[in-house]
Formats: C-alpha cells, structure tokens, sequence
C-alpha cells in the first residue's frame, strides 16, 4: 500500500500511518527506525537497498530528501503491507524546512528503539554532530559516494566520534577476513606490507590503515593504474610473501609460502549485501575506530612532511 500525504507534518503523518495500519491489519514489529538522508539522484538505489536489508531486519524507514518548490512544506509518502518489510516513510522538504528536518522527523521515531542513520552519497563531515545525526545511535557514511573518495574517508576519520562508520569499511569485510586468516595460518613475523588500489580508491587507504594499526608496522600504499578497487596485498614474512591479487573485482589470486596459488572469490558487493551486514552491529565498532586514528595519525605525519619541503 502507498499512501501519498502532501503538504503535511508529523502529527498528519502519524495519523496516516495508524490509518492505514488498521485498514490492513499489520503489526508494528519494527526493531530500529532508519534515518536515509538521500539526494534525488540516489533516492531509488537507496530506497531498494533499505527495503532488502529490512527483510532482515523489519524496521521503520524514514527517506528525507530536499525538493525543489518555493513553498515551505513537507510531502510524504507512505508505504507499507506484504510487500514492504516493517514500514518506509519518504519525506520531502521544500523551502525553509529543509533547514529544519530533525524537528519533523523526530517525533516519527519509533519509541524505545535505536536510530541509525545513514548518507549514501554526500555526508556532513561532522555526522556526530549534524541535526539529523544527532538522533541517531548509529551513523553510516560512504565515502565511495564522494567525487573524492580519500579525502572524504580522511575527513570522516579527522571528525570521527563513537557511533559513526563507512560503507568503505563494510567493503572490506572480506579483505579483512582473508587476511586474518592467512596471519593466523603463517605465524612467521611480517616485516613488510604493501597495499595498491586503484586511484583514489578509499578502501586501499583504509586497509592500509587498518593492517598498520593491527601489526604495530609502518605499511606502504600505492595506487595501481589496474583493476578496480583494491587490487594487490603483500604481506612479506621472513619466509615469503603473502600476496592477494585481484583486477577484475570478483576473482583474487592467493599465494603464500610452500602454497601453490590458488583462485578465491572475492567479489565486490551489492549495496543492499553493505547495509544488510552494517545493521547487523549497533554497538561501537572499537576496531573501525583504532582503524580511523591511525589513519589520522597517517594524515598527519604526512601533513609534517608536505610542510617540511
């Protein structure tokens, strides 16, 4: 069912939607509410990756966009039924009231539940500290979604408070796995790590990251003019090299001491497959943020060394 509520507030809003709760007999069984802060040209990608991800987690989804009329209002857009897990509410501000969404949007959350919010595009650079993202418990950024990528993460990562994450790291779910894996499997000390990606790839740089901040050793990052994403992995122990390779975005080639390479998926996800997982965890991921302070750390000793010169 789609209900379309122009030129309303929250109290109409909400009478809608107990309206039309009754008229179809759903329950309310929603776990959290999710704040989508989306411009028109992401709203349907965004709109379909809540809806799969709230097949697994039912929850209430609020998708507030900007408009593009001179009158101060707000329309919404109810849907809700079979088809729809738990319950979306799309909210467009018009004038003024783009300057003042949280006040709509506030009294729309559910009651006793947690708030994530979440930009698949553009994002404030202090999340923590916008209006939108103070209501929420959890904030989810991407900064894939920005026309520069490293400086987008780096700018995540210098404004960075407990509660906030990126897509970027979710991509590396697998990376990371692997790579884990593969430290455990070869307990042989690792003196050297080097990381490639293609340009202006944020994942290279988190990784990077990331492995430095685990292995307690500087790591080296380059970019690759093959491939797509992340493209190479060394991690060279006093045994040999741990390698991953990978240029298509869906295939790697693994490689390590007494091994013979071997062929291992390692495909690029959908974002619906991103914001599924993400979900998954609403507590404070501790290691995405010694992840964020060494890429801080990085950032400013690179800053030292630029003023050096």
């Amino acid at each position: 069912m789609i209900i379309t509520v122009p030129d309303t507030n929250a109290t109409g809003i909400h009478m809608a939607l107990v309206k039309a709760r009754h008229n179809i007999g759903v329950a309310s069984s929603m776990v959290f509410t999710m704040i989508v802060i989306a411009d028109l040209r992401h709203y349907d990608a965004a709109l379909e990756a809540c809806q799969n991800a709230g097949r697994e987690h039912p929850s209430r989804i609020i998708l507030v966009t900007n408009g593009q009329a001179k009158a101060d209002r707000v329309d919404a857009e109810i849907r809700l039924g079979e088809q729809v897990p738990g319950e979306v509410i799309s909210l467009r501000f018009h004038g003024e009231l783009t300057e003042h969404r949280a006040s709509v949007v506030l009294p729309l959350l559910l009651p006793d539940s947690p708030v994530v919010a979440w930009w698949p595009a553009s994002a404030p650079d202090k999340p923590g500290e916008d209006p939108l993202g103070k209501l929420a418990l959890r904030r989810i950024t991407d900064a894939m979604g920005s026309s520069k990528p490293i400086a987008a993460i780096e700018r995540r990562a210098r404004n960075y408070s407990p509660g906030d994450t990126d897509l970027t790291w979710t991509r590396l779910t697998p990376w990371r796995a692997l790579l884990a894996a593969a430290v455990d499997s070869y307990p042989s000390p690792i003196v050297d790590v080097e990381v490639e990606g293609a340009p202006d790839n944020a994942g290279s740089m988190l990784l990077s990251a990331w492995l430095e901040s685990r292995l307690g050793i500087p790591v080296k990052r380059s970019e690759s003019g093959k491939g797509v994403g992340i493209t190479h992995v060394s991690l060279k122990t006093e045994n040999g090299a741990i390698t991953i390779d990978r240029e298509d975005g869906r295939m790697a080639t693994f490689s390590a001491p007494g091994l013979p390479c071997r062929q291992i998926a390692l495909r690029r996800r959908e974002l619906s497959a991103l914001i599924t997982e993400e979900l998954r965890r609403l507590d404070v991921d501790d290691i995405f943020a010694a992840s964020m302070s060494t890429l801080v750390d990085r950032c400013e000793r690179r800053d030292t060394e630029k003023a050096r010169r």
